[in-house]
């Protein structure tokens, strides 16, 4: 028998004369440089169906191509490595009786099996390259001479373009338990913006992203934090001409509407200086509140001109946005006096020269700066003009963008942008249509109206959502998520999540603003499943997702656990089939994907035909690159460089047409489409649905922070917003958007985490009754057991040391600190026995009483007070909220004084029944301690109320006390005896 040839080496050689060449080779570099052979190249005895006919399992060639986890540490590790490989002829003889316990095969009939792992079925990548902290990448590929039964595959295919994932794991520090992905924007670069055959130009091949923004009220949301976020938006790193922002004024503002102006006036050089300097964040607020040295990193000679230029720009701009409402007050009263004065001289010249006895009546309007009415919202409300009665309103405030890059010069207004493409993205001002009579469903019908006009006016494949006062943070944080949804598979991915950071929180973060248990742990915990919950700021969705269609892939779940999977069956209606068989293969393409019958297909999108047929592009131009075999349900290279059509007329009045009141009438827009209505917490209702029809979301964790916005540090604003969600929990458990009825595409944890999210504020009932058990034990001299026995002990250590354990397990793997761990904790109580009760409450009242439930609008306003950046937390609001625990905080101390008072002064004291009970009550007083700080304010000063409250608390529960409980007689009388 012939040797084995060299186990290190990528050549072979025959082994027998009696069995066909082997041509398959397997080699890699470790992390150390060393390579390691993964051949067999010995002679095999084969038992059974593998010995007879041609062993084509054998007969095909992986390719390692560079990638940084095979690279050798230099070039003496390499030649160590070849010094290495040389052949033992005598050792691989030996060895060649044991290869049948070492070689894993796989049973073959045809040579298509291995071409199908480039399709899906069988990944090579993940079966050989792929291990803990390493990512490799593989190709296989047949030789020429050999025919495959496919045919067009060949070792050319593969060699000048190997697949570059776009997200990887990365190798994270061993203290960190939880994996961290990682995405790679070089590549992405590379694939979608360099010259290429199919891309001459370099010109980019990314798909569009629309970029919405919603507020609804000046007064509690600043226009100036809300021209910010815009700056931010217009200059993040991403193609210009794909972007586009829009942002929805619910309230029909005048004020919104010419803050967003000097916004974008502002924006033409604010934007190519952040790209001239590389300015992070790129919110010129935030900017220039940074601390650190700005000129750090720069090293443009005239940085420091630059900066100091645009500093007094800004300033001069926050003067402008800060002096609107006067201006627009002055402004409505001059204009308002020549109406009145013409009315005056009209009135004369019809009634002889004398104004008529009972005088001029003249509309007090509010006035545009070019001499029109204001067609929305009035400073004094008029049929018409007002919040819940105004037309809507469309403005195209900053044009679609040139195609090619427009570079400045030298003298642009004081900056010098040489070089620097000076284009700004377009951007709209949108004002939906409300009428009194209309359910015009808050944030999620506003929503849906900016989807519809968008889509007519960009048609963005993807959306991205933010609140009014969260910024963009990271320039290429919408890259970073592009990364997710243009990988293999991203076609699957409805939405990308990122999580919330704040600023502006107090440093002790006394009420959990910063909620990092929750987005640092329970959503990358969710990331593991079928993804994270939508949190309705800071997300990019799939458009096409959106409209309520199917995954083009998707799983079902069946058993009682869900343990057993199944792809989930496709079938096309018969109109697609006849619709797609009269297509060429091109055009089909561009056809919407197939559907599951069982879950329907969305159908009454509206009666604007400019708006259906932009679905199918929409849906196609979210594709994921098609430049390898293993991508499934791609897109050409270079479908994507042409450019946009310009707005025309006809174009915008059919955008206005869409966000009319009555045109989601008979649609089936909040239902099955769109933003879900029927809820107050409509992003996790549609993040939901989504997941309930097979769709994946991704949590996408930057290493800087993708966006940062402001949370209430105020006591009372805080659980007003708790209350809000739990009372959309309380919504979301009684009614079909109950995890209960959630369809078999949903996977059996992510159905237990969605159950979760409706059951939590019912958890807010026996958390009060803990609450006032140790209460109860002080004043009735009984602990909550009869004996503290080795049973109750043992039980009560098992419970605690479970706890605990678990706790430090979700602090080492979120990688949470100890102090933020506590004071979610605290806050969870004071939260679960104020908000999550009062929410059990409202959700009741609502199903049984049909009692609608109204909320307050956060207040995004900082604190009166400029010197103190939190004097918010300082001040005291009374609400009802506070009822409920500063009534437990109340009969705790009550109890402890009665429990003393009894153990001291009784014949034989029982210190342990004392002690235990006063433990109990201290635990549930700890918790309550940031509550405590809240009600004493700024100087420590308890306002009034809360003193009759407590008086009132302790009577009363004394009294019934002495009711229930009244003391024994004295013998005697209680009388003397001599």
């Amino acid at each position: 028998m012939a040797s084995s040839p060299p186990k290190n080496t990528l050549n072979s050689q025959p082994s027998s004369s009696t069995r066909p060449p082997q041509a398959v080779k397997f080699g890699r570099r470790t992390s150390s440089g060393r390579t390691v052979s993964l051949s067999r190249d010995y002679d095999m005895d084969v038992p059974g169906d593998y010995s007879s006919g041609q062993n084509d399992y054998i007969d095909y060639t992986v390719l390692m191509p560079p990638t940084p986890d095979n690279q050798p540490a230099g070039s003496s590790s390499s030649a160590a490595s070849t010094s290495q490989s040389k052949p033992d002829a005598n050792r691989s003889s030996k060895m060649g009786n044991k290869m049948e316990r070492r070689l894993s095969v796989m049973k073959s009939n045809n040579k298509s099996m291995l071409l199908r792992s480039q399709t899906g079925d069988f990944d090579h990548n993940r079966w050989l390259f792929e291990s803990k902290g390493k990512y490799g990448i593989g190709n296989a590929f047949w030789p020429d001479d050999i025919d495959n039964g496919e045919g067009g595959v060949s070792m050319s295919d593969f060699l000048d373009k190997p697949w570059k994932p776009l997200t990887r794991k990365v190798k994270v520090p061993a203290k960190v338990l939880s994996p961290y992905r990682a995405t790679d924007l070089a590549t992405l670069h590379d694939k979608f913006e360099q010259p290429s055959p199919s891309n001459p130009t370099g010109r980019s091949d990314l798909p569009g992203v629309d970029v919405f923004v919603s507020t609804a009220d000046p007064e509690k949301e600043p226009p100036l934090v809300t021209a910010n976020t815009l700056l931010s938006i217009l200059a993040v790193d991403y193609p210009i001409e794909k972007l586009s922002a829009y942002i929805s004024d619910d309230g029909g503002a005048i004020l919104t509407f010419e803050a967003m102006a000097e916004a974008v006036r502002f924006a033409e050089y604010w934007v190519p200086f952040c790209r001239k300097h590389d300015i992070e964040p790129r919110n010129p607020d935030s900017y220039f509140s940074i601390k650190k040295d700005p000129t750090k990193n720069k090293k443009k000679p005239d940085f420091v001109k630059d900066r100091r230029w645009i500093k007094r720009e800004y300033d001069e701009f926050k003067v402008r946005i800060n002096g609107l409402p006067e201006q627009i007050k002055k402004r409505a009263e001059q204009f308002n006096l020549r109406e009145e004065l013409k009315e005056k001289r009209i009135a004369k010249e019809k009634n002889g020269g004398v104004l008529p006895p009972d005088g001029v009546e003249v509309v007090k309007a509010t006035w545009m700066a070019d001499g029109t009415h204001w067609p929305g919202t009035w400073f004094e409300p008029k049929p018409d003009h007002s919040k819940g009665d105004h037309a809507g309103i469309l403005q195209i405030m900053s044009k679609v963008p040139e195609l090619e890059p427009v570079m400045g010069g030298p003298n642009e207004g004081a900056l010098d942008f040489t070089g620097i493409d000076i284009r700004v993205p377009m951007f709209a001002y949108v004002s939906r249509e409300k009428r009194p009579g209309f359910d015009h469903n808050k944030k999620a019908g506003a929503m849906n109206g900016m989807v519809r006009a968008s889509a007519i006016l960009s048609n963005g494949a993807f959306i991205l959502n933010l609140d009014c006062d969260h910024y963009v943070y990271n320039s290429k944080a919408i890259k970073e998520g592009m990364c997710f949804m243009m990988d293999r598979g991203g076609d699957r991915i409805c939405y990308i999540q990122f999580p919330q950071r704040f600023e502006g929180i107090d440093p002790s973060d006394r009420y959990a603003n910063h909620n990092t248990v929750f987005f640092d742990g329970n959503m990358r915990a969710l990331d593991g499943l079928q993804g994270p919950v939508y949190v309705g700021t800071g997300c990019m969705f799939r458009r096409y997702a959106l409209y309520g269609f199917n995954p083009p892939r998707a799983n079902e779940y069946n058993g009682v656990f869900g343990q057993e999977k199944a792809p989930a069956m496709h079938v096309r209606t018969q109109s697609q089939a006849s619709q797609i068989s009269e297509t060429s293969d091109l055009e089909s393409d561009t056809q919407p994907l197939t559907d599951d019958p069982d879950l329907g297909l969305p159908k009454k999108f509206g009666n604007s035909t400019i708006f259906t047929d932009t679905i199918p592009v929409a849906e196609y131009q979210g594709r994921p690159l098609a430049d390898h075999m293993s991508v499934q349900n791609g897109r050409p290279p270079g479908a994507l460089l042409l450019p946009r059509p310009p707005l025309d007329a006809p174009t915008v009045a059919e955008a206005i047409a869409v966000i009319s009141c009555w045109y989601e009438d008979n649609t089936e827009w909040g239902d099955r489409i769109g933003w879900i209505y029927g809820s107050v917490t409509e992003d996790v209702v549609t993040g939901y649905r989504m997941h309930n029809r097979g769709w994946r979301s991704v949590y996408c964790i930057t290493k800087r922070d993708a966006f940062r916005g402001t949370a209430p540090i105020n006591l009372t604003d805080r659980l007003h917003q708790v209350l809000r969600w739990a009372t959309g929990s309380v919504e979301i458990f009684f009614s079909k958007n109950n995890a209960m009825f959630a369809t078999r595409r949903l996977k059996f944890l992510q159905r237990v985490a969605y159950l979760n999210v409706g059951i939590y504020p019912f958890t807010s009932i026996f958390l009060v009754v803990y609450c006032f058990l140790p209460a109860l034990c002080l004043f009735s001299g009984k602990f909550i057991v009869q004996s503290l026995d080795i049973h109750f002990l043992s039980y009560l250590l098992c419970i605690s040391l479970t706890l605990i354990l678990i706790s430090l397990l979700e602090v080492k793997w979120s990688g949470i600190g100890l102090e933020e761990w506590w004071r979610n904790e605290q806050f969870w109580l004071i939260g679960g026995s104020s908000a999550h009760l009062a929410a059990v409450v409202q959700g009741l009242l609502k199903v049984l009483a049909g009692i609608e439930i109204s909320f307050t609008l956060t207040s995004k306003a900082s604190g009166e007070d400029e010197d103190d950046a939190f004097a918010d937390l300082y001040i005291v609001k009374w609400t009802g909220l506070f009822i409920m625990p500063l009534t437990i905080i109340v009969v705790n101390l009550v109890a402890i004084v009665i429990g003393a008072s009894r153990t001291i002064y009784s014949v034989i004291p029982q210190w342990n029944k004392l002690f235990g009970g006063i433990f109990f009550s201290m635990w549930v007083l700890t918790h309550m301690y940031p509550f405590c700080k809240g009600l004493m304010g700024r100087r420590g000063k308890v306002p009034t109320i809360v003193y009759v409250w407590s008086g009132l608390v302790s009577i009363t529960v004394s009294l019934l006390w002495i009711t229930i409980s009244p003391p024994d007689d004295v013998s005697g009388g209680g009388g003397f005896s001599v």
